[in-house]
């Protein structure tokens, strides 16, 4: 009886004694590293580096020329005609906003989105598609539903369209007589309105399907119209006489 009571505590042999229930399923654990410190290589979770990427190199800023012709001539030229004592009294150009209304987009919402495609050609920066505010039963329009497009310039890009404007679209507008030198608003902002947006060389003439209209606004920081007209004047706008 001795004998087989001891074969039993030994158990069967060569099978390995069972691990403690406190010891299951757990493993060493690593020292997790401190705040601000790189884990180490050994640590979980961490994936190889499959190659470092190389910095970005930051987009040489250039700056536009009307900007330069601005700086350099208007002005002073400004300064010394008006008799400003400061040279921050000079009217600067603040923003272009241009404006494209599609009425056939309530029919078709495609040519809203055709018109946006070749605005954002022209200004050189993505057109935002405008919606109704309110629905008119006259004209089959509905809350939301897309009437045009429309898109803000600043800065660089702003002074590069309208050095496009000046000396590249405005002279191949058919039958051009000069501009209306009426449009102004009261408030120092002028407003040009074309009918083919087919003028400007960024749009292929083979491949536009329809022709649109915009609307051009030139705000500055004038406070009249006169400072307005000179400011403009001083760019080459070509008013009507």
């Amino acid at each position: 009886m001795a004998d087989t009571e001891d074969k039993a505590k030994a158990g069967k042999p060569g099978k390995p004694p069972r691990p403690d229930k406190g010891d299951k399923g757990k493993q060493a654990q690593q020292p997790k590293a401190e705040k601000g410190q790189p884990a180490q290589k050994g640590d979980k979770g961490q994936k190889p580096e499959a190659g470092e990427k190389k910095p970005r190199r930051p987009e040489e800023r250039v700056t536009a020329r009307l900007r330069t012709h601005f700086d350099e001539v208007v002005r002073k030229r400004l300064a010394e005609d008006r008799g400003y004592k400061n040279r921050m009294q000079v009217p600067v150009l603040q923003k272009v906003v241009i404006n494209m209304g599609i009425g056939e987009g309530v029919n078709d919402r495609k040519k809203v989105e055709a018109a946006a495609a070749d605005l954002g050609l022209i200004a050189g920066q993505k057109a935002v598609i405008t919606k109704a505010r309110k629905s008119i039963a006259t004209f089959k329009v509905r809350d939301g539903q897309p009437i045009g497009c429309k898109v803000t310039l600043r800065k660089t890009r702003m002074y590069e369209f309208v050095d496009r404007l000046i000396n590249i679209a405005l002279p191949r507008v058919r039958d051009f007589r000069g501009l209306s030198p009426k449009s102004f608003d009261g408030r120092g902002n002028y407003t040009i309105g074309i009918k083919e947006h087919i003028i400007f060389p960024e749009i292929d003439y083979d491949k536009a399907a329809d022709i649109w209209g915009m609307d051009i606004t030139i705000c500055t920081s004038a406070k009249t119209d006169e400072e307005a007209r000179a400011l403009l004047t001083a760019f080459n706008f070509p008013f009507r006489q």
